[in-house]
């Protein structure tokens, strides 16, 4: 018996008959008038609902006899539509019925409208839990697996659309290929890469990509463009869906909004949006408020580290955050810790550093001090204020007349820089070292808080002189704290490390869904 109660009653092709008038409702006799004249047609009917609402009836009836019962009711109810009492009778086709118990029906109905999926028709038998809703058939199977995932604890698919397979987004998708048995069986979240897409083409898998996903990708025909990931999605009625941007593009961002009306959550490794004006910004959140969608993005600064939840924590909470200051650039971090404690020259560290391939493949990307920017104006707008990356102070480290010249002219002029820098570390106080900072302050309950990029020197024995590697440091100053900061510490850049921060957002999304 019990295997039944889990069972979905499920019936195609069906037609809703509506009834709509004034005061039309509770009226003696009208149920089994639509029920004689019906059955004299010869037609069975399905559920018939009364919605106080909207001052009508609703009758379910096999689709195929959907015109003739319109007519048959037509004639039935001529008087009443004479009068106005009736104002119309009409039939919307194509919907599917879906029967099931369900011990919570409240939470079934809010996984159904987290995926945009709102009945046409619902109908309880309260002593007994068991509901039948009306759906459209464009949404039944969808329902149908939200429902079956709800009542069967079966574990919950989450459809993962990944755009950029890059060293992050590849890195990403082998993590997730690896993981997915393991999380299927430890959080009940079956994790199924559908899509994946590069700035020219989209390859899709409804199944779920496998090992093999590379071919799949170069193979693909269509298009890369969010009106072919919204239509596939659509038309094979796919629900829990999470597209996650791996890019660093100015495009991809504007899709944001569409993607959030259609019933994407985000997820995003990719800087950009949040440092877009503050009028787009406030708009997406309005968007994703207004569709009950989520939008994570810890990776936009520190890459793995524990940083923007924290913020996101500490503010909500209540907490005056007064100063958030620290090395925000994995980059910049591998550059001055080194150049710090060698004797080498400058242009031999950033030689180095892009050898390794810490640094972007033109390194004037890290020392214009714009990405360390951007990183801070994002926490800055975690505290509410509204600055703009105008309002930033960036001390720029590559000489103006190096600005604007080539790549290869640049990196054959590297040694332009050693002896400006060698003077500023030789200039500085005993047992001190150089950092390149971020740095928030002022008073931040105002609606814009103070932001300084620029080159420091500390004292070699603080938190901030004491980074190794390319470690990043963040010193969050609160007023409860006072001058004890909350000092997140670790690997802040690296695909491996931004990877698995994504990841770390992919489950947080999927175990609110």
């Amino acid at each position: 018996m019990k295997s039944n109660a889990n069972e979905i009653k499920f019936l195609k092709n069906r037609s809703i008959i509506k009834f709509e008038g004034e005061d039309f409702l509770g009226e003696i006799g009208i149920d089994g008038r639509i029920f004689k004249a019906l059955t004299l047609a010869r037609i069975s009917v399905g559920v018939i609902s009364q919605q106080a609402i909207e001052n009508g009836i609703s009758i379910l009836v096999q689709e195929s006899d959907s015109e003739k019962a319109v007519n048959c009711l037509i004639d039935e109810f001529e008087a009443e539509r004479k009068s106005g009492k009736v104002s119309q009778i009409y039939s919307i086709n194509n919907v599917s019925v879906l029967g099931f118990v369900a011990e919570d029906f409240n939470k079934v109905l809010a996984e159904l409208a987290r995926n945009n999926v709102f009945p046409l028709l619902l109908n309880q038998i309260a002593a007994e839990k068991r509901v039948n809703i009306v759906v459209t058939s464009s949404q039944d199977e969808k329902a149908k697996n939200i429902i079956e995932s709800e009542i069967s604890k079966k574990p919950k698919t989450v459809h993962l659309a990944i755009i950029g397979h890059g060293n992050v987004g590849k890195t990403l998708i082998e993590q997730v290929l690896e993981s997915s048995d393991e999380i299927k069986r430890r959080k009940k979240i079956d994790l199924k890469v559908v899509a994946v897409a590069n700035s020219r083409k989209i390859a899709f898998n409804k199944k779920g990509f496998d090992n093999n996903w590379n071919d799949e990708v170069v193979t693909a025909e269509n298009p890369s463009n969010v009106e072919e990931l919204i239509n596939f999605s659509k038309e094979n009625q796919l629900e829990n869906l999470i597209v996650v941007d791996n890019t660093a593009s100015k495009d991809f961002v504007k899709n944001y909004h569409a993607l959030a009306e259609n019933g994407f959550d985000l997820v995003s490794s990719n800087k950009i949006f949040n440092t877009l004006p503050i009028e787009e910004y406030r708009k997406l959140r309005y968007t994703l408020n207004k569709n009950n969608r989520r939008y994570l993005y810890e990776t936009n600064v520190g890459a793995g580290l524990p940083l923007i939840d924290t913020i996101k924590l500490l503010h909500l909470s209540g907490e005056n955050i007064t100063r958030i200051k620290g090395v925000f650039s994995g980059t910049l971090s591998y550059v001055f810790n080194n150049f710090s404690l060698r004797d080498d020259k400058f242009s031999t560290i950033i030689n180095e550093a892009l050898e390794k391939g810490y640094t972007e493949p033109d390194p004037r990307e890290d020392l214009s001090g714009n990405d360390v920017a951007r990183k801070l104006l994002i926490l800055a707008r975690e505290l509410d204020l509204i600055n703009e990356f105008e309002d930033i102070n960036i001390q720029n480290l590559v000489p103006e007349s190096l600005l604007e010249v080539s790549k290869s002219e640049f990196l054959s002029r590297l040694e332009e820089l050693d002896e400006e820098y060698q003077k500023i570390k030789e200039n500085q106080e005993p047992g001190h070292v150089l950092r390149y900072v971020g740095d928030l302050h002022g008073d931040l309950q105002k609606e814009k808080g103070e932001l300084d990029v620029k080159l420091v020197s500390v004292p070699a024995t603080s938190a901030l002189g004491q980074l190794k590697g390319s470690d990043s440091i963040f010193e969050i100053y609160t007023e409860s704290y006072g001058e004890h900061p909350i000092v997140i510490m670790g690997a802040g850049a690296g695909a491996k490390v931004t990877a698995r921060g994504v990841f770390g957002d992919i489950l947080r999304v999927s175990e609110t869904k």
